[in-house]
């Protein structure tokens, strides 16, 4: 198989990531709610928890639309997908660590490692859209861990507008291609 058709293959059965940046987004958002009007930690158990969750809800919603919810056994990206897929909770120790310093930094350190987790999906989906995602993600985090650093969830609500304003661009783009 190659690359091209791979990376065409990625974006026909997960739509382009939209299924996924959507569930995503819907994740960051509970979690940013929760951490605003619940308590702290509901916010931060939200976002953990709920993001392991990630795969399988994309997979179930891929499969609730008709659709395929995995790539052929053929394609070499499935490895860059699984590795790819592994980086956010290998991550987490470290934004614990971060959060133990300063709990402000919870977002932001989440946003800086999932931002660093898009950057291969630039190669998986072929999409340099990707690219713009985790330059948003990363520099959001970095500005609002040192700039804005006085607010909890501020990060909270910021990734998940950009996750659910990018399922929007990734779908539109998905439907073009």
């Amino acid at each position: 198989m190659e690359i091209r058709e791979a990376q065409r293959e990625v974006r026909n059965v997960f739509l382009g990531g939209s299924v996924g940046q959507a569930v995503s987004g819907v994740i960051w958002l509970v979690s940013a709610a929760l951490g605003t009007w619940v308590s702290v930690q509901y916010g931060i158990i939200a976002l953990a928890v709920g993001g392991a969750a990630i795969f399988p809800l994309t997979q179930l919603t891929l499969k609730l639309l008709g659709k395929r919810a995995s790539l052929e056994r053929t394609n070499p990206f499935n490895q860059l997908a699984m590795q790819t897929a592994f980086i956010v909770p290998l991550s987490l120790p470290l934004i614990g660590a971060t959060a133990l310093y300063n709990l402000n930094w919870f977002y932001p350190a989440f946003m800086l490692v999932v931002g660093t987790h898009y950057m291969p999906f630039m190669t998986l989906y072929g999409m340099w859209q990707y690219g713009v995602l985790a330059a948003l993600f990363i520099g959001g985090g970095v500005f609002i861990g040192m700039y804005l650093p006085d607010s909890f969830t501020l990060g909270g609500w910021s990734g998940a507008a950009i996750l659910l304003v990018f399922a929007a661009v990734a779908a539109v783009t998905f439907l073009k291609d």
